[in-house]
């Protein structure tokens, strides 16, 4: 396998949907598959598929095609989910809500370990099973379960606040939902979610379309 600094942004991005496709085939109960039968369920030409695969070692024989599971189960390791990452959300509002109550996390990888706020009314009180926290008790709780990675679902006038003391805290992965850009330290990783950019990128392909 490649030095993973060696490989591009874009084929990294496309490795989840591979992963998603491959998890659905195995539940269908689909044991192999060649690259141009992928390449028609997910829209990716067979070429790019063969060429994002060949970066990480080969996985398919010409003429045989893929193991399904086999595959699906190195892109997991190669995207580390084999590790099992715990992981906590800041903000029980509406957003945090439905994501501590999505339930694929845990196939994924991500197992929730933990869930925050900073609202007297509604800590204590629940989401499905898991309890509403005190943020108070973050650094208790932190030291105690080690979580690696954390959702942070706060508005964006407390977001950076939030995300520079969850690093200071161990916490090696951020996944930002507050609709604002957060800068962390060295060492650590974050996703900046903007769902307003995904809505505007689909408005221009949809004007374009009708052009």
């Amino acid at each position: 396998m490649e030095n993973s600094k060696k490989i591009s942004f874009e084929v990294i991005k496309r490795l989840p949907r591979y992963y998603r496709y491959l998890g659905e085939l195995c539940d269908s109960g689909v044991t192999r598959i060649s690259s141009k039968e992928l390449s028609e369920k997910m829209s990716v030409t067979a070429s790019q598929i063969r060429q994002d695969l060949n970066c990480f070692g080969g996985f398919g024989q010409q003429g045989y095609g893929y193991n399904v599971e086999a595959l699906y189960n190195e892109i997991g390791k190669i995207l580390g989910l084999n590790r099992g990452h715990k992981m906590i959300i800041v903000g029980a509002g509406n957003l945090g809500r439905a994501l501590a109550s999505y339930k694929s996390f845990e196939r994924r990888g991500f197992k929730l370990v933990g869930v925050f706020d900073n609202d007297p009314k509604k800590i204590g009180s629940y989401i499905g099973e898991y309890p509403i926290l005190d943020i108070k008790a973050l650094e208790d709780f932190t030291k105690e379960n080690k979580p690696d990675i954390a959702i942070i679902a706060v508005p964006k006038t407390e977001a950076g606040e939030v995300a520079l003391r969850l690093s200071h805290l161990g916490i090696r992965g951020l996944l930002n939902f507050s609709y604002t850009d957060i800068k962390v330290p060295e060492g650590v990783e974050i996703e900046n979610v903007h769902l307003s950019d995904s809505l505007m990128t689909l408005s221009y392909r949809i004007k374009n379309k009708k052009q």
